[in-house]
C-alpha cells in the first residue's frame, strides 16, 4: 500500500478512536455534573477508587433518545441521568464477558416491549475481580425493572443455569467498588440482588407505569448478597 495513503487512513482511524473516546467521556461528564456533589460521608474517611478498567459500550445520541423514550414510557418523564440512590447486583448467566459486552454494546434491541432502549449496566465485573467500567455512573441504563431510574447495576460474570457460582476475588471487586460509589454519591442508601426486587416494590425505590412489567430473578444469588451484607455491614448502606 502506498505509504501517505496508509499515513491517512490511520490518521483517520486515531481520530475516530479519539472521537469515539471523547463523545463518551463528555457524556460522562455531562451525566455527573446532574448528580449531587460526590462528597464524602461527613466523618468517614473516604473509600479508595478501586482499580477501573473503562471499556465503553456505544454511548450515543440514539442511546440518549432512547433512554428518554424509556423513561417516558415507565416513569411518566424524560430522563437521561439518575441521582444514584441504590446498587443492583446481577450475575450474567454467563462465563463469558467479552459475549455480556456484545450483548450489552447495541443501542437498541428491537425484540424489547416497552421501549427498545438495549440493556446494560454500568459496571462489569470479571471472574478475576477486575472492574470494567460500560457507562457513565449516572446515566439511566436499562438493568432492572422498576429501580432503573435511580440504581446503579453491577453484572458479574457467572451464574449460568443458575449456579451459584461467583468468586471471592467477585465479592471484593463488589465490596470495593459500592464503598467508592457509596462515598461519591451520598444519596446512595441501598444495596440489593436483582431477586430482591419483590421487596423493593415496597419501598419508595419502586417505579413502574407499565402494568404487568415484572419479571422474578433469580440473580446473583443469596450467598453472594449474604457476603456482600456482612462485608458491608455498619458502612452506612441497607440491604433486604
Amino acid at each position: 500500500m502506498d505509504m501517505k495513503k496508509r499515513a491517512g487512513q490511520t490518521f483517520v482511524w486515531a481520530c475516530l478512536l479519539v472521537l469515539g473516546i471523547g463523545a463518551w467521556s463528555c457524556a460522562q461528564g455531562s451525566s455527573l455534573a446532574a448528580a449531587p456533589p460526590g462528597t464524602a460521608v461527613q466523618g468517614k474517611q473516604a473509600s479508595e477508587k478501586p482499580a477501573i478498567k473503562v471499556r465503553p459500550i456505544a454511548y450515543t445520541g440514539l442511546r440518549r433518545r432512547l433512554m428518554r423514550e424509556y423513561a417516558r414510557i415507565h416513569y411518566g418523564r424524560e430522563m437521561e441521568t439518575i441521582v444514584p440512590q441504590a446498587v443492583v447486583v446481577h450475575w450474567t448467566a454467563s462465563n463469558s464477558r467479552d459475549g455480556v459486552f456484545r450483548y450489552f454494546y447495541n443501542e437498541e434491541n428491537p425484540r424489547l416491549k416497552n421501549g427498545t432502549l438495549n440493556v446494560a449496566s454500568h459496571y462489569l465485573v470479571d471472574r478475576d475481580g477486575t472492574i470494567w467500567q460500560l457507562t457513565p455512573e449516572t446515566a439511566l441504563n436499562r438493568h432492572a425493572i422498576g429501580l432503573n431510574w435511580c440504581a446503579i447495576g453491577i453484572e458479574n460474570v457467572g451464574g449460568a443455569e443458575g449456579r451459584e457460582d461467583l468468586t471471592p476475588a467477585q465479592l471484593e471487586a463488589n465490596v470495593e467498588l459500592i464503598r467508592y460509589l457509596r462515598d461519591k454519591y451520598p444519596t446512595l442508601q441501598w444495596v440489593l440482588g436483582h431477586y430482591q426486587q419483590e421487596q423493593a416494590r415496597h419501598t419508595s425505590l419502586w417505579k413502574e407505569n407499565v402494568p404487568g412489567y415484572y419479571h422474578g430473578k433469580t440473580d446473583p444469588g443469596p450467598r453472594f448478597m449474604a457476603g456482600l451484607k456482612g462485608r458491608l455491614a455498619g458502612e452506612g448502606v441497607k440491604f433486604f
